[in-house]
């Protein structure tokens, strides 16, 4: 196929593009370019790329794609909460507006970053499969139940959309992000001796490895039409459920001299849901997750030793999607919408 791969320079897209096109597809990439040098190690490879901001495609962007996937967001909780309305105008409105594009060009396939965290805070004592209701606590969640909704009325004979509810991702990336719970851990641990919780560690959460969630993408682009179409999968694998304790659990054995510690009268984070893989298992057989968090942490562990990672890279910008942003917005090279106010964004 030939495939439109939005974010493509981002924290997922940097692996997305390497598997799609190792899966024998064409990929061309769009992305506004705002983390331009957040750089983990080695840049991946460049691929054909439109630079644009995704609110701006236009129908010409879309001609000559069999498919669409849809990464490109603001990407979690921090930074959805800075500018709701800006969240809401990228992750909902001009995610349907690129799927009603796709649709008229004659686009046959798009496959949506949804998330996991449209469970929200759910009983810890529920294992949740695709039909579970939603139950969204931030902007960031409830955009993502706002286009799967959206995108169940779009969907037709020729035009089928497929909602991927990632888990909680991990793992090495050229443009890592160190906001991510395993991520985060293990960098701390690494560079402190510390393994720090703000939370009591009693919420569970679902974990997937990059590389792992890139390769369900493709499993999707694979499959038959009617195993995917107007579908939804929860991402993962069955045994991936975590609590947030067991997690920092494990980076302490994993860091030799790490100390486990909770912040003095810290409670649950209300995001709390355990999530059930089995429709991704039997629907697309071709998506046989290899990744668990034990040897994610080990990878993370090994990445940061070679690169020399320190606390004041953890601290910075670099590598925390919501500080690169505000120093963006401090320097005056982007408006509050999130645009950039020169035309080449440097």
């Amino acid at each position: 196929m030939r495939i439109l791969l939005t974010g493509h320079d981002g924290y997922i897209g940097t692996i997305m593009s390497q598997v799609l096109a190792e899966d024998g597809h064409e990929v061309v990439g769009l992305d506004s370019g705002l983390f331009d040098g957040c750089l983990f190690g080695e840049d991946a490879p460049r691929i054909p790329a439109i630079t644009k901001d995704v609110r701006d495609v236009a129908a010409a962007d879309l001609e000559g794609f069999d498919a669409v996937v849809h990464l490109a967001a603001i990407s979690n909780d921090p930074l959805g909460n800075l500018n709701p309305k800006c969240t809401y105008d990228i992750n909902h409105a001009a995610s349907v507006h690129l799927a009603r594009l796709a649709r008229d060009a004659g686009v046959e396939r798009y496959v949506y970053s949804s998330s996991c965290s449209v469970y929200g805070a759910a009983s810890p004592e529920d294992v949740l499969d695709e039909t579970a209701e939603f139950n969204p606590v931030t902007p960031y969640a409830t955009s993502k139940v706002m286009v799967e909704s959206d995108l169940h009325e779009l969907a037709r004979d020729d035009f089928s959309p497929t909602y991927m509810r990632n888990a909680t991702v991990y793992g090495v990336s050229p443009r890592l992000r160190g906001d991510l719970v395993v991520n985060n851990l293990v960098g701390w641990a690494f560079t402190t001796g510390r393994v720090h919780l703000k939370s009591d560690g009693t919420p569970w959460r679902p974990l997937v490895h990059v590389e792992d969630l890139c390769r369900a993408f493709a499993a999707v682009l694979d499959a038959p039409r009617e195993h995917v179409h107007d579908e939804a999968f929860n991402v993962g694998r069955v045994d991936e459920n975590y609590r947030i304790s067991d997690v920092a659990e494990m980076v302490e054995r994993a860091v030799d001299g790490s100390v486990l510690s909770y912040e003095d009268g810290a409670g649950p984070d209300p995001r709390c849901y355990r999530v059930d893989f089995g429709k991704i298992a039997k629907r697309l057989p071709g998506f046989d997750p290899s990744w668990t968090v034990s040897r994610g942490v080990d990878q993370l562990l090994q990445a940061y030793r070679e690169i020399g990672l320190r606390q004041d890279d953890l601290e910075g910008d670099r590598y925390l999607r919501i500080k690169h942003i505000s120093r963006l917005l401090d320097e005056g090279r982007i408006d509050s919408d999130l645009r950039w106010k020169s035309a080449a964004g440097d």
